[in-house]
C-alpha cells in the first residue's frame, strides 16, 4: 500500500512533530507499506525540492512568496493553495493508494480537496487543533475572531476526511463532542522506538564536566521551550530547591520561542550558575544526555491544548529509564499514574513544583519500583510497533467510507 503522508515539517527540523512522524514511517515501512512524504511550505528549513535524509525521501513545497505572503490569514491561504498544487502534482506522478495528511487542518483541506478531484481516500491526523496551538504558543492570549475561523475550519475537515487519527483520549472526546460520528475516529498514541531509547549507561563525565553538571543533582527537561512548558515556573522554584538542595542544576535541553525570556530571568534571579542550556541536540546523541539527568521535570500550565494533548517527552525519559515529575495537567495523566509510574504535582505555581521535586527526590528508594512500572507502561502500550499497527484498520475504514461516499455522489450526479 502506497500512503502518500502530507506534513507540516520534517527532519533536518527538530520537534516532537518530527520524531512522531518518523516513529509512524519506520515502522510502516517495516509492515511492507510505502510511504511518500511531502511537506507543505511551513517547513521553513532551505533545501531542494527533493532532499535525503535519515534513510527517507522528503518532497517539498516552496515557501510563500509574493504579496501577501507573510500577512496573516493571507499566508495561510497562500500554504494551501501551493500545497494543493503541489500535491496534484505528486499524487499524478507516484499514484498514492491513500492520502495521509497530518496536522494541522493547513494540510488537510488541500489533502481532502485533492482527494476528491483523484478519487483517493484521505485520513486527517490530528496531533493537535490548529486554533489552540496558535493561542497556547503565546503568552495571555485569548480566543478571538481567528481562533473561532479556525476551529470551524478544523471542524469542517474532520467532517470531511474519510477517517480520522488523533494521538490521546483527551483529543477523541473533543473530537466526538463537535457531532463527528466516534466510529469514525481511532486513537494512534504517542510512542517511542525502544531501538533508540533501550536503557541507562553510566553518566558520560567528559559531558557532565563540559556542561558543568559534574557531581550534580540534575533535573532535566528535554523538548521545545513554548510558555505552556512551564518552564518559567521550574526556574522560580529554583531557589526555594536550591535553598533544601544546593547540589541541584538544570539542564534545560532544546530551544525555541520562550529561550530569550527564560535566559532573562535566569539572570534576574540569579541562578546562572545552576541552569544549563545546551541546546537542540540531535536524536542520536540524546541517550548521552538522558544519562546525566537524576529527575525529569515536566511543568506544563493548565490550559486548553496541555488538558487535551499527550507530550511525547515523557515517554521517551520513561523508556530510558528516568523518573518523571511532572505538572497534574490532562495530557500527563494519560501518561503518569501518581507514585506509580512518576510523580504529579499541581501545574502553574513555583512552590508545589518545588514540594512536588523534593518529595520526588525524597522518595529515592521507591524509583526501581517506579522505573519498572513506567517501562512496562512503554514497552506494553507506547511502542511504535503496539501503535502504528492501529492504522491497518483505520486504513480499511478509511476505504471503506470513501467507497460508499463515492457510490452516493456517483448516484446524486447520474439523478
Amino acid at each position: 500500500m502506497r500512503v502518500l503522508h502530507i506534513l507540516d515539517h520534517s527532519l533536518p527540523l527538530q520537534s516532537g512533530y518530527v520524531y512522531r512522524t518518523l516513529g509512524i514511517i519506520n515502522q510502516q515501512r517495516v509492515l511492507g507499506w510505502e510511504p511518500i512524504l511531502l511537506t507543505s511550505g511551513k517547513h521553513y528549513a532551505p533545501g531542494p525540492a527533493r532532499e535525503q535524509l535519515g534513510g527517507w525521501e522528503f518532497l517539498r513545497t516552496p515557501m510563500p512568496t509574493g504579496l501577501g505572503s507573510t500577512l496573516p490569514g493571507f499566508r495561510e491561504l497562500h500554504i494551501m493553495r501551493d500545497l494543493k498544487k503541489r500535491l496534484a502534482e505528486i499524487v499524478s506522478q507516484v499514484q498514492p493508494d491513500l492520502l495521509h495528511a497530518h496536522s494541522p487542518v493547513l494540510n488537510a483541506l488541500p489533502a481532502i480537496q485533492v482527494g476528491r478531484e483523484y478519487g483517493i481516500p484521505v485520513v486527517y491526523e490530528i496531533r493537535a487543533f490548529w486554533e489552540d496551538a496558535n493561542l497556547s504558543a503565546k503568552r495571555f492570549a485569548k480566543p478571538n475572531l481567528r481562533y473561532r475561523v479556525a476551529r470551524r475550519l478544523e471542524t469542517y475537515a474532520m467532517q470531511r476526511a474519510d477517517a480520522l487519527v488523533t494521538i490521546c483520549a483527551g483529543l477523541s472526546a473533543d473530537i466526538a463532542a463537535r457531532g463527528i460520528p466516534t466510529e469514525k475516529i481511532a486513537v494512534v498514541p504517542n510512542a517511542v522506538d525502544r531501538a533508540t531509547f533501550t536503557g541507562p549507561a553510566p553518566p558520560d563525565e567528559q559531558l557532565a564536566a563540559k556542561l558543568g553538571v559534574r557531581g550534580k543533582t540534575v533535573i532535566g527537561f528535554f523538548g521545545s521551550f513554548y510558555f505552556y512548558e512551564g518552564l518559567h515556573v521550574l526556574l522560580r522554584a529554583l531557589p526555594d530547591l536550591r535553598r533544601c538542595r544546593p547540589d541541584i542544576a538544570v539542564l534545560l535541553v532544546g530551544g525555541g520561542p520562550e529561550e530569550g525570556n527564560l535566559r532573562e530571568l535566569v539572570i534576574e534571579l540569579g541562578i546562572a550558575d545552576a541552569v544549563v542550556f545546551a541546546g537542540r541536540v540531535p536524536q542520536t546523541k540524546i541517550s548521552r544526555y538522558y544519562d546525566l539527568v537524576d529527575l525529569f521535570v515536566f511543568p506544563r500550565l493548565s490550559m486548553r491544548l496541555t488538558e487535551l494533548v499527550t507530550p511525547l517527552k515523557p515517554l521517551e525519559a520513561m523508556a530510558q529509564e528516568r523518573v518523571v515529575v511532572a505538572s497534574d495537567v490532562g495530557g500527563h495523566r494519560e501518561l503518569i499514574r501518581d507514585q506509580e509510574t512518576g510523580y504529579l504535582f499541581p501545574p502553574g505555581l513555583p512552590n508545589p513544583l518545588a514540594k512536588g521535586v523534593l518529595a520526588a527526590l525524597a522518595d529515592e528508594p521507591a524509583w526501581p519500583r517506579i522505573r519498572a512500572r513506567a517501562l512496562q507502561f512503554v514497552d506494553s502500550e507506547r511502542s511504535w510497533v503496539h501503535s502504528v499497527s492501529r492504522y491497518a484498520e483505520v486504513y480499511a475504514r478509511a476505504f471503506r467510507y470513501h467507497q460508499l461516499v463515492h457510490v452516493a455522489d456517483k448516484r446524486r450526479t447520474s439523478s
